[in-house]
């Protein structure tokens, strides 16, 4: 098992845990920022965390895994891939799947991908900030007839405070300070915030 300081160090070389001064995606500030696509784009990383995480379910029996595109679609890969198959009708191992936005803006499975009434999944995620992206995978899951045995992630951000109606297990647990515009400290210093993500990509025109 990797340790606390194994896991940080993963990240810090790959650049996902980066300081400075962001805008997150709701507006506030933080002083810190998780990207977790910057450590998955190396293999070998993703192998061994995903190696991790499942090892924090080996007491469970787990069919499918299940993730929310698109941040979990890599390290829900990875998990699947570590995990032994109990049922394998295909030879092909545990299978990873995910969910995905509709026109209406709603996670459902789409590509073919089914989900058995009987089947145990796990859900997993690459980040937990309010937990509102597994959530809705659960949901999915849920409709489909299967049924959600845990959750887990690799970064929990919120310090511990997200709760599932689930088992929930994260690889590493950061306590992330952010705040509003008008109180961030480091607006006050006279830093401009930096808006990190794929969501905040603008054209140049």
């Amino acid at each position: 098992m990797l340790t606390r300081e194994e896991l940080l160090r993963i990240f810090e070389t790959a650049g996902a845990i980066r300081r400075g001064h962001f805008e997150l995606s709701s507006g506030r500030h933080s002083g810190t920022y998780v990207q977790c696509a910057l450590v998955l784009k190396y293999p070998r990383f993703a192998e061994k965390l995903g190696r991790a995480l499942a090892g924090l379910f080996s007491d469970a029996r787990i069919d499918a895994v299940v993730s929310p595109a698109l941040g979990g679609v890599v390290i829900g890969h990875e998990v699947a891939r570590a995990l032994p198959a109990v049922r394998d009708a295909v030879g092909g191992g545990v299978p990873a799947m995910f969910v995905e936005r509709d026109a209406s803006g709603l996670l459902t499975l789409r590509r073919g991908f089914e989900l058995q009434p009987d089947m145990h999944v796990l859900v997993v995620e690459d980040v937990w900030t309010t937990g509102g992206s597994t959530r809705e995978t659960i949901r999915v899951v849920e409709e489909a007839g299967a049924r959600v045995v845990a959750a887990g992630a690799l970064i929990d951000r919120s310090g511990g405070t997200t709760e599932f109606d689930v088992e929930s297990q994260a690889l590493l647990e950061l306590k992330i300070e952010s705040y509003e515009e008008d109180e961030c400290p480091l607006c006050r210093q006279g830093n401009v915030a930096v808006k990190p993500g794929s969501r905040f990509v603008r054209s140049a025109g």
